[in-house]
């Protein structure tokens, strides 16, 4: 059996210079486009190696690399609550119901090859912010979207 997930996880909002945003869907819910996320693999796992990892599985950017150096990935220090949507509660331990999502922006080159994880995301798309916001089916990623303009002047 597979352990739960623990209810602590990172938000990485993906962004080029000219602020577009990397938005991928969903390949257990079509239509469900979002920026990059993920839970904690253990409970002493600090969130900035969390961030790296996940951006890693599930886009194959290589923070840290030539392209994208480790700068270019900011903790937001900002922290929400959300309850988990029912669809997945199933992966948590049966009296757990919010999660606690921390939000990172990932500064990339206009170009940077994306290759999703095919088991976790089917399509990808890079839309201007404001575009990106709306699309998401998450209102807190959209909410972080939104901040984008801000967080990087």
């Amino acid at each position: 059996m597979k352990p739960f997930k623990i209810p602590e996880s990172v938000l990485v909002v993906i962004y080029t210079p000219a602020l577009d945003v990397l938005l991928i869907e969903r390949a257990d819910c079509p239509g469900f486009w979002q920026s990059v996320t993920g839970s904690k693999d253990r409970l002493d796992e600090p969130l900035l190696e969390t961030a790296v990892r996940e951006v890693a599985e599930e886009t194959g950017i290589a923070v840290g690399s030539a392209a994208v150096p480790s700068h270019s990935l900011t903790d937001w220090q900002h922290a929400i609550q959300y309850s988990i949507y029912p669809q997945w509660r199933h992966r948590y331990a049966p009296d757990v119901m919010r999660n606690t999502e921390h939000w990172f922006g990932l500064r990339v080159p206009t170009g940077t090859p994306v290759t999703l994880s095919p088991h976790e995301h089917t399509s990808l798309v890079w839309l201007p912010w404001a575009e990106a916001a709306d699309r998401c089916f998450s209102p807190s990623n959209g909410d972080a979207i939104r901040q984008l303009p801000e967080r990087v002047r």
